[in-house]
């Protein structure tokens, strides 16, 4: 189905070989992506690129906090096309309007600055770029993390809102020319296999090896051809939960008529790798070989084919149990209980976002279930198309009123299922999903207080195949049907007379319009000569999602308010984190003042003389994970450790790219420990590092600290901060990003 080679290969004729005459640092120039990324790349190094973007995109859980970032470093208006959609904040607070101030700030933000503005409920982030914004050969950036439009000719990357800043004020998106992995496809998906099958396949393959992390997926080969461009979106979106950097695609006249549909024909033009391409790693997929597959908690490479599952339902979901109870000790799943009557049953099923809300998900999901029913019993579908247009679609089609008809319910386009802000599941219920994630709270639950549910990610078909069995786990593989691909047609005139252009013509008269729970950045100190971090958190699963560092759903009301959301910081994780990090920058804050904390002087006093350290030595809390920052783009994770006094994440490696940006965009202090370093402290140990500013200023990266234990030992330890680029030094000296334009714009 999906073989992995570990070595560097030539695509010559079409065909991939071990050899070719030419070498291979010819052989990387031939490559999709090495044409895209310097064609964008303003730094004259081919090996060091300096990414400016053809357009941006963010939602309403990230753009107030980049247009206010950006408003205090200096800018003045939008310099690229910039589309802010409203899909993640959309449900308002029941007895307020917060959610809703949001949005009105984002209306008044598109007319001052000159941006895009998408109401709510008209389409999902990534919907309105694939229908608007993409274009073979272009670059966009978007702050979340599912930026992805390789399927459309354009290498997209979801990062942190600091980025997004960056690029507002006409600087760029820097880092080291990344290796580029070919992902062969050869074969044709089977009746019944859909998309989700062939990414939570691929996700499986590659995730826990990290072989494709950091890294562009260029998709070629054969098997390209068969696929519809819905097909390929559903693939591509979901490269994200690989840990690549990115993806592109060929493109050919499946792709071309994508754009004719969208009136955009001018975005189009073919893209196919130059004969003798190389690569530095390889993916092969074989397509006709692909089953239906389910991903179990808590993570989309947890997965295996649906018939597997059934075959091992108890021991697989005992392991699951097993699994929850180590996470969180107050939960009591009984995922088991969903074993009877010789099959798996379900409470719920959903479609919905940028990976299961598209047009032919839904249709052939609408075919299966055409004169069947869901049942009466706790089994529930509830569809979420992807924009206003496939809704329309849907709608004229007829497909919408079969769903209906089954006793599924459509709602509005909006991302909460794939993060926890709708359809919640009972306690103890099994939901299967197709959107991107399924790590732990990303349904809403709260097991961490006892409520426990179960997200298994499956594709729209096998849902649907699930559904007309009442809820019994079905593949679509397993039921009789033919699905009749229908031609999909884009009526933009709602987009026409809802949405707001305004790019190229702001007017900086308009002022933006601030409601009550929409705040500023709260000060930040730049980095002193010495720094003294206290461990507040110590987080020792293998990987620490950015759901975990700050969770989604219930905090979404509160995402243009620092300090409010600060609040929530590791609340499902560690909940005495946020207590521990106000107590450090307390003892910080009295320090700035002048004063001399007797808890600061103790502490010092081990170290060296108190009454010296304490005017240049930096105090504030630190999380130690192993491997923090899988998921989510959101700069919130970073930012609510700095707000509340963080200054140091201490790790083994950074589970992504864009999670060690936004720390550095935020001032922490990125530390990682070698591999085999034993790090055996605890919340409350503290380690202190002479000389920080000097050694960040000269480029050291190895830099020797002592670790303060509460016992009153005093041990060394070795941290490394590898890979600053200048300006990233420079960020980090001036205590974040914000302070770093400020000081350049005087």
């Amino acid at each position: 189905m999906i073989t992995l080679h570990n070595k560097g290969v030539y695509l010559v004729d079409g065909v991939p070989c071990d050899a070719a005459p030419l070498s291979p640092e010819d052989g990387r120039k031939r490559t999709m992506a090495y044409g895209i990324l310097q064609a964008h790349n303003t730094s004259g190094d081919p090996d060091r690129l300096k990414i400016r973007f053809d357009a941006m995109v963010s939602h309403d859980i990230t753009y107030v906090g980049i247009i206010q970032q950006a408003r205090a470093s200096g800018m003045r208006e939008f310099p690229i096309p910039y589309a802010l959609t409203n899909c993640h904040n959309s449900l308002c607070a029941v007895g307020g309007t917060i959610n809703e101030d949001d949005h009105m700030f984002g209306l008044s933000a598109a007319k001052k600055y000159g941006g895009i503005y998408v109401p709510a409920n008209q389409s999902v982030i990534h919907s309105y770029a694939r229908e608007q914004m993409a274009g073979c050969g272009k670059m966009i950036l978007g702050s979340d993390s599912h930026t992805r439009y390789g399927a459309l000719g354009t290498m997209a990357v979801g990062e942190g809102g600091p980025e997004l800043c960056k690029q507002l004020l006409k600087n760029t998106w820097d880092l080291n020319y990344p290796e580029v992995v070919l992902v062969y496809l050869t074969g044709t998906p089977r009746r019944g296999v859909g998309p989700h099958d062939v990414a939570i396949a691929l996700v499986k393959a590659t995730f826990s090896g990290e072989f494709v992390k950091n890294r562009v997926l260029e998709f070629a080969g054969p098997g390209i051809a068969g696929l519809p461009i819905d097909y390929r979106n559903g693939v591509d979106v979901m490269t994200t939960e690989t840990t690549c950097l990115s993806s592109i695609w060929e493109t050919d006249g499946v792709t071309e008529e994508f754009y004719r549909i969208h009136q955009r024909p001018e975005d189009f033009r073919p893209l196919h790798p130059a004969d003798g391409a190389y690569y530095d790693r390889m993916v092969t997929v074989d397509l006709s070989a692909v089953e239906p597959m389910i991903a179990l908690p808590f993570h989309p490479s947890n997965a295996y084919t649906i018939r597997e599952f059934l075959e091992n339902a108890g021991e697989i979901l005992s392991g699951v149990e097993a699994d929850a109870k180590r996470r969180f000790p107050l939960a009591q799943p009984h995922l088991t209980d969903r074993i009877r009557d010789g099959g798996v049953w379900a409470t719920q099923g959903v479609i919905a976002g940028c990976a299961g809300g598209l047009f032919d998900n839904i249709d052939e999901a609408a075919q299966i279930l055409s004169g069947g029913s869901i049942g009466s019993d706790v089994f529930s579908l509830d569809v979420y198309p992807t924009s206003v247009p496939v809704s329309l679609e849907l709608t004229r089609l007829g497909a919408a009123s079969s769903l209906l008809e089954s006793g599924a319910v459509i709602k509005p386009s909006f991302c909460g299922p794939c993060f926890g802000a709708g359809d919640v599941p009972a306690n103890n219920g099994l939901s299967i999903r197709h959107t991107t994630r399924n790590f732990p709270n990303r349904e809403g639950s709260k097991p961490g207080e006892g409520q426990f549910a179960g997200v298994c990610l499956m594709d729209a078909r096998s849902i649907a195949a699930t559904a007309r069995c009442g809820g019994k786990i079905t593949a679509a593989t397993d039921l009789s049907y033919e699905p009749a691909h229908h031609a999909y047609h884009f009526d933009k005139t709602v987009y026409d007379r809802r949405l707001y252009y305004g790019f190229g013509r702001p007017d900086p008269s308009v002022p933006l319009q601030m409601g009550p729970n929409i705040t500023d950045w709260p000060r930040m100190q730049p980095l002193s000569e010495n720094l003294l971090v206290e461990l507040c958190a110590v987080l020792r699963d293998p990987v620490t999602t950015t759901d975990e560092l700050i969770p989604s759903g219930e905090t979404s009301s509160y995402r243009s308010n620092p300090l409010r959301l600060s609040e929530f910081t590791l609340s499902r994780r560690d909940p005495q984190y946020v207590p521990r990090a106000k107590s450090v920058a307390a003892e910080e804050s009295d320090r700035l003042e002048g004063k001399s904390p007797l808890k600061l002087r103790e502490l010092l006093s081990r170290v060296g003389d108190p009454a010296r350290l304490m005017g240049v030595t930096q105090y504030g809390s630190c999380v130690f994970a192993n491997k923090p920052g899988d998921g989510s783009a959101r700069e919130q994770a970073a930012s609510c450790q700095k707000v509340l006094g963080g200054l140091a994440n201490i790790c083994y490696e950074f589970a992504t790219k864009r999670y060690r940006s936004n720390c550095i965009n935020w001032g922490i202090l990125p530390f990682t420990l070698d591999q085999d370093a034993s790090f055996d402290y605890d919340v409350g140990d503290c380690v202190f590092v002479p000389g920080i500013r000097t050694a960040i200023e000269t480029g050291l990266e190895d830099i020797p600290a002592k670790v303060i234990c509460r016992d009153g030992s005093v041990r060394e330890l070795l941290l490394h901060v590898r890979g600053l680029t200048g300006d990233e030094k420079e960020i980090i000296l001036d205590g974040c990003l914000m302070n770093y334009y400020a000081k350049r714009n005087g």
